[in-house]
């Protein structure tokens, strides 16, 4: 797909293996915030379609970067996917790993409301701030609830760490730094996104719930929510 001048992180997970199908193009896309997308970025949004956006940051987030897409046709549907301050996390220092049992454990029914967006409002584009974390997390478990193969979200996670600009990279670690001098995982919450993580929560997920559908079905997504989201996502 064109490059989205100005947005981070922007990609269809259109292509991707799911059996003996694949992911439809066009139908999902993920990205980082569009604070700085103008008029060329616009119109490249528009030439997608897209029907809804779905904002998975908080309050003071949007506040600092807002999303002004001029008047194309597409409305925005705000998921925050943290009780709290997302920059909590840097302040605790805590692991990537230990981030996403969090998220999958007080975020679901906003997890659950993403994936029904997804079934309900395609074309979607589903961002946070950066396009990694929540919106990592989420788009691979829409993507495995959908039946697409786990070797294939996982390397969808770990694409974003490509696609982060080396400048910004420096710049927010540089910045998290003077704040966090002693912490030890900025660098992973900032920047990364290491297949390992990625094939550590989806592995989590088997073992608690049998397997990643399984989680959303626990949360109150229905046998007839998954067939359409299956209908809507996978092509062949």
């Amino acid at each position: 797909m064109p490059d989205v001048a100005g947005a981070l992180n922007f990609r269809d997970v259109g292509g991707l293996p799911a059996g003996a199908g694949e992911t439809r193009r066009g139908v999902l896309f993920r990205s980082g915030n569009l604070a700085r997308v103008g008029a060329a970025g616009r119109e490249t949004i528009r030439t997608l379609g897209l029907r809804r956006i779905v904002d998975l940051r908080e309050d003071e987030e949007i506040a600092f970067e807002p999303t002004d897409l001029g008047d194309l046709p597409v409305t925005t549907r705000r998921v925050p996917l943290f009780a709290g301050s997302a920059t909590s996390f840097f302040a605790q220092d805590v692991t990537l790993d230990a981030l996403y049992r969090t998220l999958v454990d007080e975020s679901a029914p906003a997890i659950v409301e993403v994936v029904r967006s997804v079934i309900d409002e395609a074309p979607v584009l589903v961002h946070c701030t950066v396009g990694k974390d929540r919106t990592g997390v989420t788009v691979a478990l829409t993507l495995a609830a959908a039946g697409v193969d786990e070797d294939a979200i996982v390397a969808d996670y770990a694409r974003t760490e490509a696609l982060l600009p080396p400048d910004r990279n420096a710049r927010v670690l540089a910045y998290l730094q003077r704040l966090h001098p002693e912490a030890r995982n900025l660098a992973d919450l900032a920047t990364r996104s290491p297949a390992p993580v990625m094939r550590t929560l989806l592995d989590d997920l088997h073992a608690r719930y049998g397997a990643p559908v399984e989680f959303l079905r626990a949360h109150g997504l229905a046998d007839d929510e998954l067939r359409e989201l299956r209908r809507v996502l996978i092509a062949g």
